[in-house]
């Protein structure tokens, strides 16, 4: 897809975020209420504010907070289930492959590796590689604020019915210093749309996300310090990001960081042999 195309892509997607019918969208997705949290959950056209849409027409990124949609302690009793990564020893990490249905319900789709071509992920331990992992709790992705947040940012980016969309939980604890990236740097996930939101944050210093507008770093951007439950939205086909080093506040005492990150529509070409592969009928992103 050349230049002009995606930019006439990225207006449309703009220009429809900010047009949208309500009381369509209001009948499409009501507003219920969680029965695991008693959250009273918005409608799918009231999660986001409308300065989310208007920042990322603009910048390609924004910044939210969903901790009035969903119960964050309820979220951050999963963490404590997490397996260690199997290829890096220093991170812990569920995922799973999502889609909406026809009928713009969240479901869970099968097993399907991880797959980062060297071009996006050029990590020694991770680049090239086919990745496997334990699946998301049912416990939580049948959770109604869940599944409410997945629908909205779905929405938000304009994502349809039987594309496949990457959830995952990671993060890392222990003690001293830890780089959570694991040696990726400054990188792109290989996607069109990918957030990632914090869970938790437990004698932490550092993780500072940083935005670039090259690979090399040479044109920053922003930098912001995520928040338990802010979120940062990001069109990873456009922009590059790292995160800092963290480092225990008080020696001796027990650190961590979880994170939730969700991305779809993959321009990896790698990851999109592997969900053909997998998932026959899964509406892909052309990446021609």
């Amino acid at each position: 897809m050349n230049i002009v195309n995606r930019g006439v892509r990225q207006l449309a997607d703009a220009s429809r975020k900010l047009t949208l019918d309500q009381s369509a969208l209001n009948d499409r997705y009501p507003a219920t209420s969680s029965e695991d949290s008693a959250l009273s959950l918005p409608r799918i056209s009231e999660y986001w504010p409308t300065s989310v849409h208007e920042e990322l027409a603009r910048q390609h990124w924004s910044k939210a907070t969903i901790t009035p949609h969903i119960d964050l302690n309820a979220w951050q009793g999963f963490l404590d289930n997490l397996p260690r990564d199997p290829y890096v020893n220093t991170r812990w990490k569920r995922m799973s492959w999502l889609h909406l249905n026809d009928q713009m319900e969240v479901e869970t789709l099968g097993e399907c590796p991880m797959a980062q071509g060297g071009r996006f992920n050029d990590a020694a331990s991770m680049a090239d590689r086919l990745r496997y992992y334990d699946p998301l709790e049912a416990a939580f992705t049948e959770r109604d604020d869940v599944r409410a947040f997945v629908k909205a940012w779905a929405d938000m980016w304009g994502i349809g019915p039987r594309e496949p969309i990457l959830m995952q939980i990671t993060g890392v604890r222990g003690d001293g210093t830890i780089d959570p990236l694991q040696g990726q740097g400054i990188h792109a996930d290989g996607c069109k749309y990918l957030s990632i939101l914090v869970l938790n944050r437990e004698n932490v210093s550092g993780a500072i996300n940083t935005l670039y507008r090259d690979k090399a770093g040479s044109e920053l951007l922003a930098t912001t310090e995520l928040a338990p439950g802010e979120v940062l939205h990001i069109h990873d086909d456009q922009l590059f990001h790292s995160v800092s080093s963290i480092t225990q506040d008080n020696a001796g005492q027990h650190f961590e960081r979880f994170i939730i990150i969700i991305n779809c529509s993959f321009i990896d070409e790698f990851q999109n042999r592997m969900l053909r592969r997998h998932f026959p009928g899964a509406v892909l992103n052309d990446c021609e």
